[in-house]
This record gives structure tokens, C-alpha cells and sequence, in this order.
């Protein structure tokens, strides 16, 4: 009985220590957002179930366009769910300029080494530069399209062959290999197979790690006992990843040491982003010189930021047009038109196929790549009469804010002609310059491959649609297919909880592009 007693005390204590810090915060910082009741010790944890951007998204529906709250003990966060919201935060931009580390992220990202969590300062504003210029700059992005057509062929072969056996396909594993070692060949063109099915490997854990609610990063009793055995989980992806990346840096190492031997010229040749990633550190000029940690840092911000997002844009499209089949007609049409079927669709048609581009905004707008993005303020930061204090998180809840009824007529509905000559979104750009659609980030933080996006992932649709009907599978003991099922996975990419099984049946004989 005693040693309950003092259990329950301790526990009170800990509870009114809790509630004194929060009181004592909200006092010292000033007026604080609207906020749902917190517990004690936990706060507002127990209202953060999976998937977190719907719980988010439900929070603010609730309490308000800018909502605080209180992850654990002490980690202070604030949720934009409206478009307006979104805007008047990113006009301190310049308050809140950083991304938060968490514990898994840290790990996977040799602390901050890479890019896309990397303090803001002259290594960020550097690797940015390179990033634009360079790295996923217009003339990259453009050499490097062979390898992104070679790996969509392998897919619309994958396709042919299941048509020919009459067997459904799973279309998400297909294009999750194809995003995959797309990227990967981008990042070292030489890389040999077996190497790009290692890496899918990592990626599928890095997706899961990143994606998993750690209590760690909230809750300091937590900290150091991984009681949800993420932190070995990272680690062990993490020196998977970091094997990996030795391999490769090696390989180019001695391939480009024996084309500097042999005095062959390669100013002219088309370069991977490795060797791009290499001439930098190799630059005495440089204003920041990269070490071995940087380029592996910053290569798997590549491989993780591009595989998956990639796959899952491309999957969810394909599946609103099948539920949604006058979307599809009508995007055939456009295809046979501008495009025909003796040739196959490219990258280069898509700024003539302007419904194709409607149907990837409206997916964008429906179910982003990142469902959140997340920031943190270094300084005070005051808006709409409330004081943002310094260490808070900010996420900006994209999820909610594609969903804004105050900009969208209808918002939970497929209609991409919202953003045909005479819709509501017409003139809305999904770059970050327009707070109602920003899938890819807004400001200095936005994604810097949104361009290489926009280029390749509605080309990838495109190509599915132009060469293959497609029909979901007749569920035994039923005389018609129903509509597909939109259910979500957890995660920071919203990918499709259940695999996307579809059975292709050809519409050219043979397929263009010589297929």
C-alpha cells in the first residue's frame, strides 16, 4: 500500500509540475492560438492517432484555422490548416526558417549533414544553389530523361506480358520499382541491379521509420529506452543505406580516377547527380566544401524524397480516374488527339496536354506527396493577434489546406476541370506561390525537385493511360468490379493502404514506342 501511495504521489507531482510549465510558458509567451484540452504529462498525444494528417485535419476543423498544441510535456506545436492561415505564418518566413530533427531523422540524416534538414545557413544556401543550378536543375533533369523513359518501359512491359497471361497486375509494387530505380540511376548511372534492389529495400524501411510516431521525440522519460524499437530499426536501414552509399562513392571514385588517368575528356559527357555531387566537393573555389557525409546525406534526401512520392502520385491518379471513368474518358481523348498512338507520350508533351496537367494538380490538391510539412520558429513570431514563441513546431497541415472549402467549391470531390479555363483554380500554380494548393512546400523550404515532378510524374500517367485500358478485378462471387477503395497508409507519404491490383488490356498492336 505504501509503495502505491508513493507511486501516485510521484505521479501528481509530475502531473502539477507539468501543468505549472505549461501555465508558465503560455504567460511568458503571450496569447497562444485556440487549443483543445490537454492531460497532464501527455497533453495532446492521445488526440494524434494514425494517420496524423486526419487527425491534425479534424483538430482544426474544430478550434480554428491556427490551433496550439502540446506534444508531451513540453515540445510546443502549432497547426496552419487553412490557406490563409498557411500565408500569414510564411510572411515571417524569415521566423521560422527550420526544419525540426527528430530522433529518427537525425540518425538517417548523419545529423544535418544533407539538405533537406539542414540549419539554415550558408551550407543550406549553398546546397540549395546547387540544387537548382545543378543537381535538379532544367539541363540535369532533361539529360537525365533516358533513364526515367528506359525504367517507364520496363513498367508498360510488365503490363503486356500480364494483359498476355489475362492476370491482374500490382500496379503500386511496379511503380514503386520503376520510381525507385529511376532515381537511383539518376543518382549513379552504372549502378548494377542488384544494387537497385537493395536499395528499394532501404527505401520501403526509410518510409516506414520516417512515417512512424516515435514517442521518443516528445516524451523524455522516453528518451534512450526505444520502447518502440525504432531507434535499432533506424539504425539498422541507416548502415544498410550507408554501405550502400560507401559502394557507389567508391565505384565513382576509381572510374573517374581512371578516366583522369587516361586524360579522357568529360566536360561533354552526361553526368549522374553523383558526379555533379563530386565536382562540388572537388572545388577548391567552393564558398562550402563537401565532405563524404554531405554527398551521402544528401543522396538519400534524393532517394527518399523522390522514390516513393513519385509511385504514390502516380498511383493515386490512376486510381481517381478509374472511379471517376468520364475523367478517364476525357484524358484518352486528349491523348489520341495530341499524341496518337504510333508514338509514345513523353515528357515533352505534357505542356501541350493541359487535362493531364488538371488531373495531376487535382490529385496533388486531393492527396499530396507530404500530407504535412513541419518548420520551427528561432525568434517570436506574432500573427492574427496571437505570440508564436521561439522552439515551437509549426506544421502546416497541406492535407487540410488542398481541402479548404473557403477556395475549393465541392473540395472532396475528384473534378479536375476546377482547374480548366473557367475553374475555380485556373490560374493556381501548385509551386508555392498560391497557399490553396501547395503540395510541394511554399518559400525557401519547398521542395527543390518540384520541377522534375511537374515534368515526370503526369508523363508516367500519361503513358499508362495512352497504351493500357485498365479494369479492377471481379471479386469472386460478384457479377461487377466495385470502386476502388481510397483508404490510406500511415505515414508522411499518404501512399494507398491496399496494393492498386489492376488488369491492363492493351490498346495498340503493338504498343507504341516499340514496347
Amino acid at each position: 500500500m505504501e509503495a502505491a501511495a508513493a507511486v501516485a504521489a510521484l505521479l501528481l507531482l509530475l502531473a502539477l509540475s507539468a501543468a505549472l510549465v505549461t501555465t508558465r510558458s503560455r504567460r511568458s509567451s503571450g496569447t497562444l492560438p485556440p487549443s483543445p484540452m490537454a492531460l497532464p504529462l501527455i497533453g495532446h498525444l492521445h488526440l494524434i492517432r494514425p494517420p496524423p494528417h486526419r487527425s491534425l485535419d479534424r483538430i482544426v476543423s474544430r478550434y480554428g484555422p491556427l490551433v496550439y498544441l502540446r506534444l508531451g510535456p513540453s515540445t510546443h506545436c502549432v497547426v496552419a490548416g487553412t490557406a490563409d492561415a498557411a500565408r500569414d505564418l510564411l510572411k515571417f518566413e524569415a521566423s521560422i526558417p527550420e526544419r525540426p530533427l527528430t530522433a529518427v531523422t537525425r540518425h538517417l540524416a548523419y545529423d544535418d549533414a544533407g539538405f533537406a534538414f539542414a540549419p539554415y545557413g550558408p551550407h543550406w544556401r549553398f546546397m540549395k544553389r546547387l540544387c537548382m543550378s545543378e543537381l535538379l536543375g532544367p539541363r540535369t533533369v532533361e539529360q537525365l530523361r533516358p533513364v526515367r523513359e528506359a525504367e517507364l518501359a520496363a513498367v508498360l512491359r510488365a503490363a503486356r506480358d500480364a494483359a498476355g497471361r489475362g492476370e491482374a497486375m500490382d500496379v503500386s509494387r511496379q511503380l514503386i520499382g520503376m520510381s525507385n530505380n529511376a532515381i537511383m540511376r539518376m543518382v549513379a548511372s552504372s549502378l548494377p541491379g542488384h544494387m537497385t534492389e537493395a536499395a528499394r529495400d532501404c527505401a520501403k524501411h526509410v518510409a516506414e521509420v520516417v512515417g512512424a510516431f516515435n514517442l521518443e521525440d516528445y516524451v523524455a522519460l522516453c528518451r534512450g529506452w526505444d520502447l518502440q524499437g525504432l531507434t535499432r530499426k533506424t539504425r539498422e536501414v541507416r548502415d544498410k543505406f550507408d554501405a550502400l552509399l560507401e559502394i557507389m562513392i567508391t565505384a565513382k571514385e576509381e572510374a573517374r580516377r581512371r578516366k583522369a588517368a587516361g586524360g579522357e575528356d568529360t566536360t561533354s559527357a552526361t553526368k549522374d547527380l553523383l558526379d555533379i555531387l563530386m565536382d562540388a566537393a572537388e572545388d577548391q573555389n567552393a564558398e562550402v566544401k563537401l565532405t563524404r557525409e554531405n554527398i551521402k546525406a544528401f543522396v538519400l534526401d534524393i532517394f527518399t524524397a523522390g522514390s516513393d512520392t513519385t509511385a504514390t502520385s502516380v498511383e493515386w491518379m490512376l486510381a481517381h480516374l478509374i472511379n471517376n471513368p468520364a475523367c478517364l474518358d476525357r484524358l484518352r481523348q486528349e491523348l489520341d488527339a495530341v499524341v496518337g498512338g504510333s508514338r509514345l507520350v513523353s515528357e515533352h508533351d505534357v505542356i501541350n496536354l493541359p487535362y493531364l496537367q488538371a488531373v495531376f494538380k487535382e490529385t496533388l490538391r486531393l492527396q499530396p506527396p507530404a500530407v504535412f510539412a513541419q518548420r520551427e520558429t528561432i525568434e517570436p513570431v506574432h500573427v492574427r493577434g496571437y505570440t508564436i514563441p521561439p522552439k515551437t513546431t509549426v506544421f502546416f497541415n497541406i492535407f487540410s489546406i488542398g481541402r479548404d472549402p473557403a477556395w475549393w467549391e465541392e473540395p472532396l470531390q475528384f473534378r479536375p476541370e476546377r482547374f480548366m479555363p473557367g475553374g475555380e483554380g485556373a490560374a493556381v500554380d501548385p509551386k508555392g506561390q498560391h497557399m490553396q494548393l501547395m503540395p510541394f512546400g511554399s518559400g525557401r523550404r519547398a521542395c527543390p525537385g518540384m520541377g522534375l515532378a511537374m515534368q515526370a510524374v503526369p508523363a508516367f500517367l500519361a503513358a499508362l493511360v495512352q497504351c493500357f485500358d485498365w479494369a479492377v478485378p471481379v471479386p469472386p462471387g460478384q457479377s461487377k468490379a466495385p470502386p476502388l477503395d481510397m483508404e490510406e497508409a500511415d505515414g508522411l507519404v499518404a501512399a494507398r493502404k491496399h496494393p492498386l491490383l489492376l488488369i491492363p488490356t492493351p490498346r495498340f498492336h503493338p504498343l507504341p514506342g516499340g514496347v
